[in-house]
């Protein structure tokens, strides 16, 4: 007989994200571990979504305009996965991801370029918003009329936690980024260092959480060594990923979840944000980085998601000549740019969505 599944963690809507103490938004290797899983055993992970519930269900942009990024991502964890140790892979098989029953909502926006901003932050610099509404694998939304489409929930974030060799080098080569574009591109967040502002460091305290501050890295971005903040919409139900584990019990992290993502954040927002409920069954291939030949995350997708034919496609090509006229060399940032331009109003024609093809293609 199947056993139940348990909920190993749920999160809370009534109180604030920094004072849950099973959230973090750090990556470090000394935050404390909130429960323990078996190898084999599938579990139920409530998440909050990526801002901690600071977006309304509202017509108003204000709440996106005026978001804390500096709190961004709340994760749930860390979980130790017991058995685990480093140069294992710890296997994260997800069986289901899905709304919240009482919260069959999520929201897609494009942050003020002074706060944030995004990959079209020249051509969009103020704040907007849409929310959407669920039913069940559909989503519409009252701020982009006329359109409905199936998503692919998906977590925007799994990973485990650093090393102490592994944090130290993030800091410093993050660090030579920061530096190296200062003067080239004033104001323009390439990477984002450690700070005590807005720090969560889950259960820690005292000199442990000032250490965490200190040293702890930000959610953002993914890295090659744990995984974390990779937002591939592939990664979904029936999907298998294979991270690899630096510190004893893996300490496992899950977090900012999505209904439906294209494939990029061109708004910053991955696509239509959602709190939830993600299902995993975790695995250990013993020493698998060595066997397997694994140093950075892998993943095999699931079979279950929207199916349209090749002819529903509308593909617009990419050149390396930005909107400026001015040529560049074989760059795939530029060329994906103008891609995104060109679809954008392309969409246009067919309604008054403001910045909302924008939003919808994100």
């Amino acid at each position: 007989m199947v056993g139940t599944i348990r909920t190993a963690q749920t999160v809370s809507f009534d109180v604030p994200g920094l004072e849950q103490p099973y959230l973090h938004n750090r990556w470090h290797p000394e935050i404390p571990t909130i429960a323990s899983i078996d190898p084999g055993e599938t579990v139920r992970i409530e998440c909050l979504d990526a801002i901690g519930g600071e977006i309304l269900n509202n017509d108003s942009a204000d709440d996106v305009r005026d978001a804390m990024l500096t709190k961004f991502h709340y994760m749930t964890g860390p979980f130790e996965i017991k058995g685990a140790e480093p140069g294992d892979l710890l296997v994260v098989n997800i069986t289901d991801v899905q709304p919240f029953d009482h919260k069959p909502w999520g929201y897609s926006c494009i942050f003020d370029r002074d706060n944030g901003g995004g990959f079209l932050q020249e051509h969009y610099p103020r704040a907007a918003k849409a929310i959407w509404d669920f039913d069940g694998i559909y989503c519409s939304s009252r701020h982009i009329p006329g359109v409905r489409f199936p998503g692919l929930i998906h977590p925007g974030i799994l990973g485990c936690a650093p090393s102490a060799e592994i944090l130290a080098e993030w800091n410093r080569r993050e660090g030579e980024l920061v530096s190296e574009f200062a003067s080239s591109h004033p104001g323009k967040i390439v990477a984002v260092p450690p700070t005590m502002t807005d720090l969560h460091a889950g259960r820690a305290t005292g000199q442990l959480r000032d250490k965490i501050g200190r040293e702890g890295a930000r959610s953002v971005p993914g890295r090659p060594e744990t995984g974390g903040n990779c937002d591939v919409k592939a990664i979904s139900k029936g999907s298998k990923t294979y991270l690899p584990v630096h510190v004893p019990g893996a300490k496992f992290s899950v977090g900012d979840l999505h209904f439906s993502q294209g494939d990029g954040e061109i708004g910053f927002c991955g696509g239509i944000e959602m709190a939830g409920i993600i299902t995993i069954k975790f695995d250990l291939i013993k020493d698998g980085m060595k066997s397997r030949a694994i140093t950075s995350p892998v993943f095999r997708a699931g079979d279950v998601g929207p199916q349209f034919a090749p002819s529903r496609y509308l593909t617009f090509e990419g050149f390396s000549v930005d909107e400026h006229g001015k040529q560049h060399f074989m760059d795939a940032t530029v060329a994906y740019r103008q891609t995104c331009l060109r679809a954008i109003e392309y969409l246009r024609r067919f309604g008054e969505f403001s910045e909302f093809p924008f939003g919808d293609m994100d």
